[in-house]
C-alpha cells in the first residue's frame, strides 16, 4: 500500500508500538521536555515508519496553549515592517512561536481578519497596524492580552504597549538644519489618519516652534517612493520650501531624487531632506539619508520581552519605552 492511502496511526497506537506510555509519545513531540536523548531518537524513527505526525491542534486543545502568534501588519512590502518581521518571525521560531501575519493594507474588512485569528486561540496579539482601531483588536483578541505597537492613547488594564519616543532626535536634527540657515520647511506625511504620523510631525514641530518657525506647507504620500518623489516635485514648485522632513525613509528617498532629477537641487545646500525609521537602505552609499532612527534589535527585543512577560503570567499592564536617535548622512 502506497504511503499516500495509509490510514495516520494514533499517538496511542505509536505508544504502543514503540513500548512506551503515551506520555512519553507526547514528550518525544516536544521540543523542551526533558527525554533521554535514546528514547527520543527511537520513538521519532518509528514515528517516520508508520508516518505518525503530531496534531499541534489537538495538543493546544489539552494544554491550552497554541502556540501562535497574530501579528497584525500594514503591509509586508514596506521595508521598514519587512525588516522589522523577518527579526521577530526568527526571535518567534526560536521559541517554538508560529506567527499568523494579518496584513491590513489591502483588505477591504480588517475587523472580520482579526475575528477570523482570533478563532484560533492564539496565544500573543501584536498589532504594528495603525489601519486598525486598537479598541477592535482589544474587544476581538479578548482571550489573550494584546500587545500594541502604537502611539494611539488607549487607556485600558489589558493592553502592554511599546512606546517611541523621537522628540529628542528630531530637536537635534531641526538644530543642525536651522543652524545650516534652512528656515522654510514641509512636512510630508505617510497617511493623515494615522496616530504615528501625527505624533514623528509633532516631534519637529514642537522643535520648530522653539525656534520660532513652523511647517509653512505639507503634502500626503502613501510612504511609497512613487508618492514621496511626487509630493516633493510638487511642493517645490508650488511653495519653495528649504527643507522636508519626511514621514518615512522610502519617500525621503524619493524626494531626494526629485529634488536632484527633476529640479537640479543638491542636498542639503539647496534643499533639507530628513527621513523617518533607519531601514537598511537609508544608509546605503547612494542614499546616505540623514533620519530619525529607530534601533530595530531593540524595538523586536522588547517585543520578545512582553510576550515573555504575559507567558509568565507577570502582572501587567507593561511598557516600554524606546528612543530614536539622529543617523547623519548627506542629506541635511
Amino acid at each position: 500500500m502506497s504511503g499516500m492511502n495509509r490510514r495516520r496511526i494514533t499517538s496511542k497506537e505509536l505508544a504502543k508500538l514503540a513500548g512506551v506510555s503515551s506520555a512519553t509519545i507526547s514528550r518525544a513531540f516536544s521540543p523542551n521536555s526533558r527525554i533521554g536523548s535514546a528514547t527520543r531518537d527511537r520513538i521519532l524513527a518509528v514515528a517516520r515508519e508508520h508516518g505518525y505526525q503530531p496534531n499541534a491542534i489537538a495538543r493546544s486543545l489539552n494544554n491550552q496553549r497554541s502556540r501562535l502568534v497574530a501579528l497584525v501588519v500594514n503591509a509586508i512590502g514596506n521595508p521598514c515592517e519587512a525588516e522589522e518581521q523577518q527579526l521577530l518571525v526568527h526571535r518567534l521560531q526560536a521559541r517554538q512561536l508560529l506567527p499568523i501575519i494579518l496584513c491590513c493594507a489591502d483588505h477591504s474588512d480588517r475587523l472580520q481578519l482579526m475575528r477570523l485569528a482570533s478563532t484560533y486561540q492564539v496565544d500573543h496579539v501584536v498589532v504594528f497596524s495603525d489601519m486598525v482601531s486598537m479598541q477592535d483588536a482589544v474587544d476581538i483578541f479578548h482571550t489573550t492580552k494584546p500587545i500594541i505597537v502604537s502611539f494611539e492613547p488607549l487607556d485600558n488594564e489589558s493592553v502592554s504597549s511599546i512606546r517611541i519616543d523621537g522628540s529628542e532626535a528630531a530637536d537635534e536634527i531641526i538644530d543642525k538644519i536651522v543652524r545650516d540657515g534652512k528656515k522654510r520647511f514641509a512636512y510630508l506625511s505617510g497617511t493623515n489618519s494615522s496616530w504615528i504620523d501625527k505624533l514623528r510631525r509633532k516631534w519637529f514641530a514642537d522643535a520648530l516652534a522653539k525656534r520660532g518657525l513652523a511647517f509653512e506647507a505639507q503634502a500626503f504620500g502613501d510612504y511609497s517612493y512613487d508618492s514621496g518623489f511626487k509630493e516633493a516635485v510638487l511642493l517645490l514648485h508650488r511653495d519653495k520650501v528649504d527643507a522636508i522632513i519626511c514621514g518615512n525613509d522610502v519617500m525621503a528617498i524619493g524626494a531626494r531624487d526629485a529634488a536632484r532629477r527633476v529640479l537640479g537641487k543638491n542636498t542639503p545646500d539647496d534643499i533639507a531632506i530628513v527621513g523617518q525609521d533607519g531601514i537598511a537602505m537609508a544608509a546605503w552609499d547612494c542614499n546616505d539619508l540623514t533620519t530619525l532612527s529607530l534601533d530595530h534589535v531593540a524595538f523586536i527585543d522588547a517585543v520578545v520581552e512582553l510576550i515573555e512577560r504575559h507567558d509568565a503570567e507577570v502582572e501587567g499592564p507593561h511598557s516600554i519605552t524606546l528612543t530614536c536617535t539622529a543617523r547623519w548622512g548627506s542629506t541635511a
